[in-house]
């Protein structure tokens, strides 16, 4: 396959990341707001809002990570670029880990409370 298609895959997936993120911060931030507006109590709206805007940056990770495979894997497979590849992947699935716990309030291994399944 040629080298610049494969490229500009990757930068379409990387653009798809970042609007998911952008996209998914201005839709939960204009249901938040009208959440607070129907509402007394910030609590639960808050809750749900940090749920949402968490959701929208772990999804727009994944398709970050994906084009970062794409483009060192498929254009420039050196030690060195897979060398770095493997250290963003490292950093960027810690974070998605870390937002992951963040969101769910528990391990992923641990199985989940009947309260937090009737929540998703």
């Amino acid at each position: 396959m040629n080298k610049s298609i494969i490229e500009a895959a990757g930068e379409a997936i990387d653009l798809a990341g970042v609007a998911v993120i952008v996209i998914g911060a201005l839709v939960t931030t204009v249901i938040f707001g009208y959440r607070l507006l129907q509402r007394r109590s910030v609590q639960e709206p808050y809750q749900k809002y940090r749920r949402g805007l968490g959701r929208a940056i772990l999804l727009g990770l994944e398709f970050l990570v994906a084009a970062d495979i794409i483009r060192t894997v498929a254009v420039s497979p050196t030690f060195a670029g897979v060398g770095v590849l493997a250290v963003i992947v490292l950093v960027r699935t810690i974070l998605s880990f870390s937002l992951e716990v963040e969101l769910e309030g528990r391990w992923p291994w641990q199985a989940r409370s009947l309260s937090r399944q009737s929540q998703a």
